[in-house]
């Protein structure tokens, strides 16, 4: 399922127009992103929780030439889903 394939799901489930169904789902992504960004985490009891792991710096290799190469420590986001959704999936 894509986004646009999510919204119109949104909009069948809620009677809301697909328009407004589009605008309920970037405001929730939008939200998530601004409190990760934040450093803190979204947990959606059920569902998941959103957090940021950050990753330390480390050598690596170019795949090409095998020479190292330094690999600067980034901020990744995570996605643990909740009890209620892996029961669901199973």
């Amino acid at each position: 399922m894509n986004k646009q394939e999510l919204i119109g799901k949104v909009s069948d489930v809620t009677g809301l127009t697909r328009n407004d169904a589009g605008k309920a789902v970037e405001a929730v992504f939008d939200s998530i992103v601004r409190v990760l960004k934040g450093g803190d985490e979204v947990r959606l009891v059920g569902f998941g929780t959103f957090s940021v792991n950050q990753r330390k710096a480390s050598t690596g290799r170019n795949p090409r030439t095998g020479e190292p190469m330094d690999i600067g420590s980034s901020n990744q986001p995570k996605f643990r889903a909740g009890k209620t959704l892996k029961d669901a999936v199973n």
